[in-house]
């Protein structure tokens, strides 16, 4: 079978140097927040040109932490979009404010900045733009908007590790940016992981004791905290994989350069890349009415397949009972008719050949 993601395929890649890492820190004796998780936030937050990074449990962690530090909660409302991982409305939810969903842009399947204005209200305190699939989403309007309203911006970076929103890395643009390292990630650790970049030395400051505890002394909480900590070993194997997350990105977009070429005149929509960005093609997602055929068709040809979202959050049980009855059409067809197809550093071309040539056949 043909995978989809492959984060085995990456680990295989680089093996030795992930072995090597881990043995580094097994040797050490110093398996939390140590030297591993000190030089990985140094290199993550020189690798995006911004002041401070820091290491949490995961990205959804990162999101609620984010949140909070911003003292966002009971009360509040944050707009997101509901085409998205259940992660980002779940952060909100945890942080005891509301999420409220506007819908996307057609073409790039990110968040409408046009309907932002509309969804604003005296309750409003933040927006939390996703860059999905790997594009960015059009963030100088989003941010002219927040600036306007007084509003605050945290980036949901957790598809778009080193794309970039005209000279800008998605994460550097807004108040906060929010990362998960979920192994399937552009870049992903062996577990759970996830990380928070600012340029505000006061809210790195605030957001280093809410991850662990609050603790400014070790054991004696000045604020509110929790246990929200990136592991060693984690830090040690993204250290190696930072390294080459740009190859690895270029890989994906020259992937994704031959599916456009392969698929070319067929009756299904592949990505627009909206202009001035480095689209990092997380995922390649097609648009096609016949999707559960064409998905059904590729199984039985040995092709792994997803679909990123089937439902989305506004639909399922728990926000519906929760928000109401919401429309947003586009993020509707979004979830009727995208598919992802494969995508990973390691796809070898006649594997991609193998891909196209199954789906020009259902087509025929």
């Amino acid at each position: 079978m043909i995978k989809c993601a492959n984060p085995k395929a990456q680990y295989l890649s680089c093996s030795n140097e992930i072995k090597e890492a881990i043995e580094r820190v097994l040797d050490s004796g110093w398996y939390v927040l140590g030297q591993e998780v000190s030089k990985f936030e140094e290199e993550f937050a020189n690798y995006n040109d911004i002041d401070h990074c820091i290491g949490v449990g995961s990205g959804t962690e990162a999101l609620n932490i984010a949140l909070q530090a911003l003292e966002i909660g009971s009360g509040d409302e944050v707009i997101t979009t509901s085409h998205t991982a259940v992660a980002t409305a779940s952060a909100i939810d945890l942080a005891g404010a509301t999420p409220v969903f506007v819908d996307i842009e057609k073409d790039y399947y990110t968040i409408d900045p046009k309907l932002i204005d509309a969804a604003i209200t005296n309750k409003t305190k933040a927006i939390i733009p996703v860059h999905i699939y790997g594009q960015p989403c059009d963030m100088d309007p989003i941010i002219k908007i927040a600036r306007s309203c007084n509003l605050k911006v945290i980036e949901d970076c957790a598809q778009a590790h080193g794309a970039r929103y005209k000279s800008e890395r998605v994460g550097t643009i807004g108040d906060i940016g929010c990362f998960s390292f979920y192994p399937t990630k552009n870049l992903g650790a062996i577990g759970d992981g996830g990380a928070l970049l600012t340029c505000d030395k006061k809210i790195a400051e605030k957001i280093r004791l809410m991850r662990e505890y609050g603790w400014e002394q070790r054991y004696i909480s000045s604020l509110k905290g929790w246990n929200s900590r990136l592991d060693e070993i984690q830090a040690a194997v993204l250290r190696v994989k930072l390294m080459k997350l740009d190859t690895d990105n270029s890989r994906r977009v020259k992937l994704a350069l031959q599916y456009n070429i392969g698929l070319k005149n067929l009756p299904l929509k592949t990505p627009n890349i909206r202009e001035q960005i480095d689209h990092v093609y997380h995922l390649y997602v097609v648009k096609t009415k016949q999707r559960d055929n064409l998905k059904n068709h590729l199984y039985n040809n040995g092709i792994s397949s997803t679909i990123q979202y089937p439902v989305p959050i506004h639909y399922q049980e728990y926000y519906r009972k929760k928000l109401g009855l919401i429309s947003l059409p586009e993020t509707q067809q979004a979830a009727d008719q995208i598919l992802s197809l494969p995508m990973y550093p390691e796809l070898e071309e006649n594997t991609q050949n193998d891909v196209i040539k199954v789906i020009k056949n259902f087509y025929e």
